[in-house]
């Protein structure tokens, strides 16, 4: 049976690895696949991706690192992740995920110039998102959790945006009609994106923000586990 490939381009901080483990079991619990049906392999620790024989689809995580740092396995990953995009295999991109897409596909990441987005947010949809298969018939605005400095600056040429916050207009994109990048994360809950807050409190003040506003206006979501829902019945569909 073919299984999902769950790319993990990361780690998470230790104070949540000890509470609720780490991107790869948020991402399963999320998209409701046991481990047995499952290929986690950490690239972010120099694992070697497998062939593309066998794999339903791909799930990349997010990660402490940053895409413009071109790092020796993020740059292996990108040029994987290029022929599995030409072979139409179903990817989910997530926040690291959705830049390094965006990067391996010809599009430009770096630091995002509004500054730094966390916390609870609502994300607008378009018109691309109303035909999507993935985005279709969610209402706008979606709430959504977000943790990132960086941001996709200018899509690859063949994508097209789905979604758009006030503090990043490269929110979600498709490329085809089976790659998709998402900006937030899905895989989040209330309880983990104020603890990215906490983490990173020092760097929000810096930038002239409240971390404990940002606290205040988190709250659990559907809609992150709604798509990650979708994104396996997708995978289901073809098989």
């Amino acid at each position: 049976m073919d299984k999902v490939l769950i790319i993990k381009a990361g780690k998470t901080f230790p104070s949540l690895v000890s509470k609720r483990g780490d991107f790869e079991h948020w991402i399963l619990s999320g998209i409701q696949v046991d481990s047995d049906s499952a290929i986690i392999v950490d690239v972010f620790s120099g694992s070697p991706l497998p062939g593309f024989d066998g794999i339903s689809g791909v799930v990349i995580s997010g990660s402490h690192a940053m895409i413009t740092e071109h790092q020796d396995w993020s740059e292996r990953t990108g040029e994987w992740l290029l022929g599995a995009v030409e072979r139409q295999i179903p990817i989910l991109g997530i926040c690291y995920g959705h830049q390094l897409i965006a990067y391996a596909l010809g599009g430009e990441v770096g630091d995002n110039p509004n500054g730094c987005e966390f916390g609870t947010v609502e994300v607008n949809l378009n018109e691309n998102a109303q035909e999507d298969k993935l985005f279709g018939g969610f209402s706008t605005p979606m709430r959504v959790h977000v943790s990132h400095t960086q941001s996709v600056l200018r899509l690859p040429d063949n994508a097209k945006l789905l979604a758009s916050s006030d503090v990043d207009i490269n929110q979600a994109f498709v490329v085809g009609n089976s790659a998709w990048g998402v900006q937030f994360h899905p895989e989040f809950d209330a309880e983990i994106v104020i603890e990215y807050i906490n983490q990173h409190r020092e760097a929000l003040l810096r930038e002239h923000n409240n971390p404990d506003r940002i606290i205040e206006r988190c709250l659990d979501t559907p809609h992150g586990s709604e798509m990650l829902k979708r994104f396996v019945e997708i995978l289901n569909e073809k098989i």
